[in-house]
């Protein structure tokens, strides 16, 4: 499928997704003194067939049927108000409301990015970037978020004009294309490192949310670049288990550290897919690997808990494997190399905290009942129970040695033949 970039207009540019209020045919009107926290742009309102005028002092607008509160009435609350009890985190997580201060990009809005992209909007994040370039279709209908009646848009317009609905202080920028493309790929590359919430400077984290390597060695490539930090996640082609994981260029491993089979080995994967056969999808699986990578998100961006740098998903056993992977020095992309050692000057140019090592303190030295500690087992006792250490590399150890086999110490004892015979030994002792 070849997809087609439009040059974006001045509404797209800020965010505001003018295409969507048009096909609405909505009046949208914006205070200019309606501005929202966190250094964002005046707030955009949109409702369908009517004109919504902004309120200045909240940032609200009414819809139809609604009327502006009148004097002495009480204002209506922003819809992602931290403050709501009924808000996430309202009256419990106050640090969530800095969520309106990041801006994530999000490529690929299919059965994982879709529900990320949901999930973010509800929290209430300031600000966020859509990549794809597919259409939907009927048969995305097993999974969650996408409506029938919304086939045959492109994913990325259905998505922002239901998250729209949803929050609309969020502000949404949309591009309909494939990023693996040259010249698509370079606008990609200005959109991470220029597409923050502060128009000029990069965003706080990528999303990939794709659904095949090549989309993934293009995002780990840009990152790596950028030096731009970015989360990976999927779900297996049989719907049962899928994964997420952390990347921090020069950090930790990068896709193309331990790339897999199929990158490895430089196959195109379109050989392997089967015409006429879908993998499998599961709207519950998807829903788990979503679930677990917006936490990890809300867990780096407001630094709480500990955020996972790999984090797998095994629905057939309820199995949730966690593990971190090292850079590899010899990768293949020359840009996680040269991030790799920027990261080794940063970690040595730190101040080195010298370990002080505290004396354990002696317990019943000195009491009032003479009571004291003895070793049942003496030096030569213990040192005879212990066998010689092995040469193992550095940082590990044995937990015990087996001592060696000592031959019996047991002198012989010899008796001289009397030449008596076995009977007259037996009447001996008969006699007795």
């Amino acid at each position: 499928m070849t997809a087609t970039h439009r040059k974006r207009t001045p509404c797209e540019a800020s965010g505001t997704g003018g295409d969507v209020s048009q096909q609405c045919g909505a009046a949208v009107t914006a205070t200019a003194g309606a501005g929202r926290a966190g250094g964002r742009g005046p707030s955009h309102g949109r409702v369908c067939g009517a004109a919504a005028a902004a309120d200045p002092g909240t940032g609200t607008g009414t819809g139809p049927g609604e009327k502006s509160p009148g004097p002495g009435e009480p204002r209506r609350k922003r819809r992602s108000d931290p403050h709501r009890e009924d808000e996430p985190g309202g009256g419990g997580l106050q640090p969530l409301q800095k969520i309106r201060t990041f801006a994530v990009a999000i490529v690929g809005v299919g059965g994982v990015g879709s529900v990320t992209a949901e999930m973010l909007t509800r929290c209430g994040i300031g600000k966020l970037l859509l990549f794809d370039y597919d259409k939907v279709e009927l048969a995305n209908m097993n999974r969650l978020f996408f409506q029938p009646h919304q086939a045959g848009l492109s994913k990325v317009q259905a998505a922002e004009h239901t998250l729209r609905n949803i929050n609309p202080d969020v502000l949404f920028e949309v591009h309909n294309y494939n990023i693996t493309t040259v010249e698509n790929f370079e606008h990609f590359m200005d959109r991470i490192s220029n597409g923050g919430l502060e128009e000029g400077k990069p965003v706080d984290l990528v999303l990939s949310c794709v659904d095949n390597f090549e989309a993934r060695m293009t995002i780990n490539t840009a990152c790596n670049e950028l030096g731009q930090t970015w989360m990976e996640s999927g779900v297996s082609e049989n719907a049962v288990s899928g994964h997420i994981q952390l990347i921090i260029p020069g950090e930790s491993a990068c896709f193309a550290c331990a790339p897999p089979l199929v990158v490895a080995a430089n196959i195109d994967e379109k050989t392997l897919k089967r015409e006429g056969v879908c993998a499998a999808s599961l709207p519950t699986t998807m829903g788990v690997v979503a679930g677990i990578l917006v936490q990890n998100v809300l867990k780096f961006l407001l630094n709480f808990g500990t955020v996972s740098f790999y984090l797998g998903y095994n629905a057939m056993q309820d199995f949730f494997p966690t593990m971190s992977m090292k850079p590899n020095p010899q990768c293949d992309d020359r840009n996680c190399r040269k991030q790799q050692e920027e990261y080794k000057k940063r970690v040595a140019a730190l101040p080195k905290q010298q370990a002080v090592q505290e004396e354990e303190e002696i317990i019943h030295e000195d009491n009032e009942w003479g009571i004291e500690l003895v070793s049942e087992v003496s030096e030569e006792e213990l040192k005879n129970s212990s066998g010689p250490i092995p040469d193992l590399p550095e940082g590990i150890t044995v937990a015990y040695t087996v001592p060696q086999k000592q031959e019996d110490s047991v002198p012989e004892v010899t008796v001289e033949d009397s030449g008596e015979s076995l009977e007259d030994l037996m009447a001996k002792m008969k006699n007795m």
